[in-house]
C-alpha cells in the first residue's frame, strides 16, 4: 500500500485520541495529522504516549477557518479524512443550539469543500469518512433496532446538527461522486472521556462524594461500546468500507441508565474500600431533559458481515478497565475539571 496522509479531526478528544493512537501505532508508514481546536473537551495530555512518534503531526486549528483548511490539505497532501471534530454534548446543545449547528454543519461543509478542491480530478484512492451518531435516528421502539435504512428523526439540537452534517456528506457523494462514507455509533465509554458524559461523570462524582444526577426515573436505555472497539471499527470502515455507504456500529449491550449507575456504585464501593451501598446513597433523581430519547439500539450486522469487525471487550471487562483508569489518573480528572473549564461552563449557561 502506498504511504497515506490521513487527517483526523478532533483527534485530541475522547474517541479521536483512541483513533489517533491506533493509527499511529498500527500504520508506521502513514502520516497521521491530528487537527484539533483544543476546546474544553480536547486535551493533548490524551496523546502523550504518541506525540514523539515520527508519523504523528499535530495542527491546532478550527474547521470553521476555510482558508486554514485549504492550506492544511495542500501542506500535508491529505488523501484521507476521518472527521470526528464536533460539539457532542446533548445538554449543552439545549443551551446553545447555534454553536452546535455552526460547528457540526458548517464545519463539516468546510471540510468537504477543502477535500473536494484538493482531490479534484484525482479522487481515486481518496476517502472522506464522517463519524456520526445513532442519535440521528431518534428513539428506537421497544424490541426494535436501528439499521442503516432507518429514517433520520433527530430529537435534540445536537442530533439535528449531526443529521444535517450527515446529509451534506451524502449530498456530496450523490451530487459530485465524492468518495465518502458515514458511520453511526452507539454510546462509547472508556479512558480519557471528559466527565460531562454519564459514566465518567458518575465515576468522578463518586470519587468526590458528590450527588449522582439521574434524569427522570433512570429508565432511558443506551447501547454501550468500549471506545477501543469503536476505534477498531473506524479502522475497518476506513480501509474496507464502500464509498457512499452508511455503517452502524454498536455493542449489542443495552443498559437502563439507573441500572448502569447502580452497577458503577457497586464497583466503585469495592475499589474504594467503602461499605456496599455507600455510593448508591448519592443517587439523585433530577428533572428529565427536553427531547430525551427513551432507547437507542444498534443493528451492526452490515458492518460485521462486510468487514468482519466485532466488539471484543465485554462490558464487565470494559467497565472495570474504565474505572481502574480513572482511579489511576485522578490528576488528569482534576486537570480537566479545573477552574478554566468550570468558568467556560458557567459562562455558557449564563448565555454569554
Amino acid at each position: 500500500m502506498s504511504i497515506r496522509k490521513v487527517l483526523i479531526t478532533g483527534g485530541a478528544g475522547f474517541i479521536g485520541s483512541h483513533v489517533i493512537r491506533l493509527f499511529v501505532n498500527k500504520y508506521a508508514s502513514y502520516k497521521v495529522v491530528n487537527l484539533d481546536k483544543l476546546t474544553y473537551a480536547g486535551n493533548l495530555e490524551n496523546l502523550k504516549d504518541v506525540e514523539q512518534k515520527p508519523n504523528y503531526h499535530f495542527e491546532r486549528g478550527d474547521i470553521l477557518d476555510v482558508e486554514f483548511l485549504f492550506d492544511l490539505f495542500k501542506r500535508h497532501d491529505i488523501d484521507g479524512v476521518i472527521h470526528l471534530a464536533a460539539e457532542s454534548h446533548v445538554d449543552r446543545s439545549l443551551h446553545n443550539p447555534t454553536e452546535f449547528a455552526t460547528t457540526n454543519i458548517i464545519g463539516t461543509l468546510n471540510l468537504l469543500c477543502a477535500a473536494q478542491a484538493a482531490w479534484k480530478g484525482k479522487e481515486e484512492g481518496k476517502l472522506f469518512y464522517h463519524i456520526s451518531t445513532d442519535e440521528v435516528y431518534g428513539s428506537a421502539e421497544h424490541g426494535g433496532f436501528f439499521t442503516e435504512t432507518t429514517p433520520l428523526d433527530p430529537r435534540s439540537p445536537y442530533s439535528a446538527s449531526k443529521a444535517g452534517s450527515d446529509h451534506f456528506v451524502s449530498a456530496y457523494h450523490n451530487s459530485f461522486h465524492f468518495p465518502s462514507v458515514i458511520s453511526r455509533c452507539s454510546n462509547n465509554y472508556g479512558p480519557y472521556h471528559f466527565p460531562e458524559k454519564l459514566i465518567p461523570l458518575m465515576i468522578n462524582n463518586i470519587i468526590n462524594n458528590k450527588p449522582l444526577p439521574v434524569y427522570g426515573k433512570g429508565e432511558n436505555i443506551r447501547d454501550w461500546l468500549y471506545v477501543e472497539d469503536h476505534a477498531r471499527a473506524i479502522d475497518s470502515i476506513f480501509h474496507h468500507g464502500k464509498p457512499g455507504e452508511v455503517y452502524n456500529i454498536g455493542g449489542n449491550n443495552e443498559w437502563k441508565n439507573i441500572d448502569l449507575v447502580q452497577l458503577l456504585c457497586h464497583i466503585m464501593d469495592k475499589k474504594l474500600g467503602r461499605d456496599e451501598g455507600t455510593s448508591a446513597k448519592l443517587i439523585t433523581y433530577v428533572t428529565d431533559r427536553p427531547g430525551h430519547d427513551l432507547r437507542y439500539a444498534i443493528d451492526a450486522s452490515k458492518l460485521i458481515s462486510e468487514t468482519g469487525w466485532r466488539p471484543e471487550v465485554t462490558f464487565e471487562v470494559g467497565l472495570e478497565k474504565t474505572v481502574d483508569w480513572y482511579l489511576s489518573n485522578q490528576e488528569w480528572l482534576k486537570h480537566v475539571t479545573s477552574g478554566a473549564y468550570l468558568q467556560y461552563y458557567a459562562n455558557m449557561y449564563q448565555g454569554r
